[in-house]
Formats: C-alpha cells, structure tokens, sequence
C-alpha cells in the first residue's frame, strides 16, 4: 500500500483567496511556561486544501455536519477532460483546470466528490446538485491515470459549515516506492 498526501501544509501567512481570512498560526502555550505547546489558529474555513459543502455557494443547501461522512471518501481516479470515458461510481479528479464545459458529463456520472482545479462557475453548478467539491490539492499528476485509488478528505464536524481544510490522501495499493507514506 502506498499513502500520497495530497494536502497543502497550513502555515501562517500562507496565501489564501482574494478577500479570504489571512492564515495565522500562533503559538499561545510553550512547554517552559506552561509544560505544553498549544498553537491558536486563525483561519477561513475555504483554508489551504479544503472540502465545500453545498451550503457555500448555495443558501439552504447542505451544511458539512449534515452530510454523511460517507461523502468523503470512496474508490477514486484521476481523469483528463479529454478522456473519452469517465467511470461512474467513483470521486473524480482533474490535475488540469476544469470548467463549466464538464458540468454535464459530471451530472450525468454525479461522482460522490469531484477535485482538482474547478472554475467557479462548475463548483457552483456541481454543489448546486449535491456534488461536495476539493481545491486546494498538491500532487495530483504523481497519481497514475486509468488507475483507482481510494481518497480521503474528511472535513472537521463544524456546525452549519460551508467549508473545512481537509488531510486529503490517496491511498494505492500494490508495493509502496521507498516508504510510501507521504510520497
């Protein structure tokens, strides 16, 4: 089995999104002063590598805590947009920049979660439908194409969320290279 972090690190002063909360990463208790190292986070919930729920672009739609935790995580491939046959039944990612031009294919498949670099204008249109979108990921071209994968990206349990940062990963199986984990 190998294990591919696909996550962007959280760091303070990260870039984030035009108008989006700055990234702070504070540290508020140290093992001299108080026998432990506590850091305080200050931070939107649209952060480095993150999940939408559908309640972000949509008002009344699904918010992260009313969505089964089932929504993300599951069987996955990495897919190109000219790729003649997207398969159905899995999360869907694109390491090239996707719009509005996929929408339809995508409702057709209606993956449990759909990735990779997503115009606006398709993130909206996929959480309009129920579709839970990723931004934010690294990595993605190290995974093969054609090949399943399984993904996860659990979002913290954020009451009427609209957003979370994740721990996205791709777990593969078969022989890890060197280590595999975080590869």
């Amino acid at each position: 089995m190998r294990v591919i972090d696909l996550s962007l690190p959280i760091a303070d002063g990260m870039p984030v999104y035009p108008g989006d909360p700055e990234v702070k990463v504070k540290v508020a208790h140290t093992y001299e002063c108080h026998t432990w190292e506590l850091r305080q986070l200050s931070m939107g919930s649209h952060t480095g590598t993150h999940v939408d729920a559908p309640s972000h672009m949509h008002p009344g739609a699904a918010t992260l805590d009313e969505l089964p935790l089932e929504q993300f995580f599951g069987a996955s491939r990495v897919v190109r947009i000219e790729d003649p046959n997207w398969p159905e039944g899995r999360g869907l990612f694109f390491a090239e920049s996707v719009g509005l031009e996929s929408f339809d294919r995508l409702a057709a498949l209606r993956p449990r979660f759909v990735g990779g670099e997503l115009s606006e204008e398709l993130e909206r249109a996929l959480l309009g439908i129920g579709i839970v979108t990723y931004t934010g990921l690294q990595g993605l071209d190290r995974l093969p194409g054609g090949t399943d994968f399984m993904f996860y990206g659990f979002p913290l349990r954020i009451v009427c969320g609209d957003g979370s940062p994740v721990r996205a990963v791709a777990v593969m199986e078969g022989e890890p290279a060197g280590l595999g984990i975080n590869a």
